[in-house]
């Protein structure tokens, strides 16, 4: 079954945009873990506009499901994830002023740069998987560099799911069988929502993992936390049935 895990940087900017402690990060990654999450994911970037690198430190001893800490690893990130040691570090290339995470690597181009990374988190016992685009030449890449998984980005999956859905997800599923006979582990992750997550979950069923952040958070705000988590838990099961 397909393990969901819930990326809280939302929460967090809504924390960071009138200061104190509402509301509270930590709690809500708590919440998320009691109302079904088998995963929390979090995101901290340079400029700490969302989770904070404290926000790391104080959430890792608490949680009692995956903790998956994501980002591109410069040295401070590299740093954090050496001293916390999460359950998995997933490397994105995103640069210090993305809005949000939007290529995946050329795990071909930055094979020595990935493969040192690999090395270094994997030293500390830590799953590394590498996010990247449809591309199996990327996933071959990602296997050569040392990467557990690799991490589908699944934006224009997304983008193209009302259009045609099966065409949206064709390189997904080629990328997702090369990585299986790579003997890699899949994880996928980014604009996945309640529309389209059975869908993708359905035709790869051997996913490991997803990452869901913003449109669970925006859901949450009309349905709550829990009524959200359990319809997105609904959906990965459905696809299985």
């Amino acid at each position: 079954m397909t393990r969901l895990s819930v990326n809280i940087n939302k929460i967090a900017t809504i924390r960071n945009s009138r200061g104190g402690n509402m509301p509270d990060v930590t709690k809500a990654a708590l919440d998320c873990e009691s109302f079904g999450a088998e995963g929390i994911t979090v995101h901290p970037r340079p400029d700490e506009r969302h989770i904070r690198y404290s926000d790391v430190r104080e959430i890792r001893p608490l949680l009692k499901t995956e903790f998956n800490m994501e980002g591109n690893p410069i040295g401070s990130f590299t740093a954090l994830a050496c001293e916390v040691v999460p359950d998995q570090v997933t490397l994105v290339p995103d640069a210090h002023d993305a809005i949000t995470s939007n290529a995946g690597w050329d795990t071909v181009r930055n094979y020595a740069f990935l493969k040192r990374m690999c090395e270094a988190f994997k030293s500390r016992g830590i799953r590394t998987s590498i996010f990247i685009d449809p591309d199996p030449r990327m996933a071959e890449g990602a296997f050569r560099c040392g990467a557990d998984r690799v991490e589908l980005y699944t934006a224009a999956y997304a983008e193209g799911y009302r259009r045609n859905r099966e065409e949206a997800i064709a390189p997904y599923l080629t990328t997702a069988r090369a990585a299986k006979e790579l003997g890699l582990g899949l994880n996928a992750g980014h604009d996945l929502s309640l529309e389209n997550l059975e869908f993708f979950i359905r035709t790869i069923p051997w996913t490991d993992e997803v990452s869901i952040g913003h449109a669970l958070i925006s859901d949450a705000l009309y349905m709550g936390l829990e009524n959200t988590i359990q319809a997105y838990l609904t959906k990965i099961s459905n696809a299985f049935e």
